[in-house]
């Protein structure tokens, strides 16, 4: 996550969200920030001015920018760019020998400082909304807060940030986290979905379920499906295995009723038959045609990894991309298959593949002269160097490998010793 840096340090955090951000944005200074040419000068100002309609009512807009339009958060971003630099310089890049310039986290009108004292926090307070005073916007005073990542301030720990709770949690030494040096912290850094955004994703559910107390089964499963897979998919990179299992145990409930509220006459052992089908070895949510309800818990965890550096999808570099995605447009699908399998790393030498100084070969793990077939089971990514290694073992242990060396051959008709025949390049073999 974006909060890696500072997991192996205890942080003050400024939880701050600006005031009404997309309704107060200055156009003019929009507009300076842009520096594009005229012809899309002139577009964006119209796109700004043009105002917004509700039903047969116009509104003007002559601040900000309509909330929830397409192109609004690309505006509003723009508006913002700078904030963080201005907040970062203004702190020297090193004290006592701490790093010392903040960390900043800003996605849309929320905004995270990370920084591990108290003074700093306050500084890199005021320096925001002094910054964000020349584009028309302040802080919102009661969103806005400083807290800590490990002790309780004002009864609560961490801070919530599109969703997610980030916190550090006191533990013993087996499960502590380390210094870059492989000192214990006492401590180890969580990152869990928040407690408001449970809350409201329970309710949801609970919602759809209620309004579709006439629907039939399978309406009600492809109603909940993408609830459930969008939402599981968005946490799926945190600690979020048991917040998943809750989910589940919570929608399980509301379909209960849902079911009983169907057929109020029947058992509860007959509708469990029905719509949960446990004979066939497990409670699942599902018709008698296959149709099935997806549960949080199906979703793996799957940690996300940083995007290294400066790196961009459309910088060419199709080894990085394929090794991360399992895709590119300039790689094979195989190729991107394999690399992603392989790690990025040769599976002979285990060296990683670089970009525009190795040579790729694709071979078969089990040669086809022995049987091998062309299925990405039995292929790998090789060097081009590691290829021939290989491929010259393979060879030697077939007796293959050499053409040219001297043999005997056998005796011929009407000799009466083995000889040396000529080869045809004019030595003896």
């Amino acid at each position: 996550m974006v909060f890696a840096p500072f997991a192996s340090a205890q942080c003050r955090v400024l939880d701050a969200d600006i005031e009404k951000c997309f309704d107060r944005i200055c156009h003019q200074a929009l507009l300076t920030k842009l520096h594009t040419f005229p012809s899309l000068r002139r577009t964006i100002t119209a796109w700004l001015k043009a105002g917004v309609m509700d039903g047969a009512a116009l509104f003007p807009t002559d601040t900000g920018a309509p909330q929830g339009g397409v192109l609004s958060p690309l505006l509003m971003n723009v508006a913002l760019h700078g904030l963080e630099t201005a907040i970062t310089m203004a702190f020297p890049a090193s004290k006592d020998g701490h790093r010392w310039r903040p960390r900043i986290i800003r996605f849309a009108d929320d905004l995270v400082v990370l920084h591990r004292d108290y003074h700093a926090i306050a500084q890199a307070q005021d320096i925001a909304a002094s910054w964000l005073q020349e584009m028309g916007l302040t802080l919102k005073p009661s969103k806005t807060r400083i807290g800590h990542t490990l002790h309780p301030v004002e009864g609560t720990a961490g801070f919530d940030f599109l969703g997610f709770h980030v916190r550090q949690y006191p533990v013993g030494s087996t499960k502590t986290g380390k210094t870059g040096q492989g000192i214990p912290l006492g401590f180890t850094t969580l990152i869990k979905p928040a407690k408001a955004a449970q809350h409201k994703h329970l309710h949801q559910m609970h919602e759809e379920v209620r309004h579709r107390r006439a629907s039939s089964q399978e309406g009600l499963i492809q109603r909940l499906n993408p609830i459930i897979r969008g939402w599981s998919n968005y946490y799926a990179t945190v600690s979020a295995k048991r917040t998943f299992i809750r989910m589940d145990t919570g929608l399980y409930a509301n379909l209960r009723r849902w079911a009983h509220r169907r057929h109020p006459d029947k058992s509860a052992w007959w509708i469990s038959e029905k719509y949960w089908h446990p004979r066939e070895g497990q409670w699942t949510f599902k018709t008698s045609d296959g149709i099935k309800l997806w549960r949080h818990s199906d979703t793996p965890i799957r940690r996300h990894t940083k995007v290294t550096g400066t790196r961009s999808p459309y910088d060419g570099d199709w080894v990085y991309w394929a090794t991360r995605l399992g895709r590119h447009p300039e790689t094979p699908r195989t190729w991107a298959t394999l690399l992603k399998r392989q790690g990025g790393r040769c599976s002979w030498c285990g060296l990683y593949f670089k970009h525009g100084e190795d040579m790729v070969e694709l071979d078969h793990i089990i040669p086809t002269s022995r049987g091998g077939d062309g299925k990405t089971t039995n292929l790998q990514l090789l060097h081009g160097h590691c290829h021939d290694v290989k491929t010259a073992k393979e060879n030697a242990v077939e007796g293959t490998a050499d053409k040219n060396h001297t043999t005997e051959e056998p005796c011929e008709r009407k000799r009466t010793r083995t000889v040396l025949k000529p080869s045809q390049r004019g030595r003896p073999r």
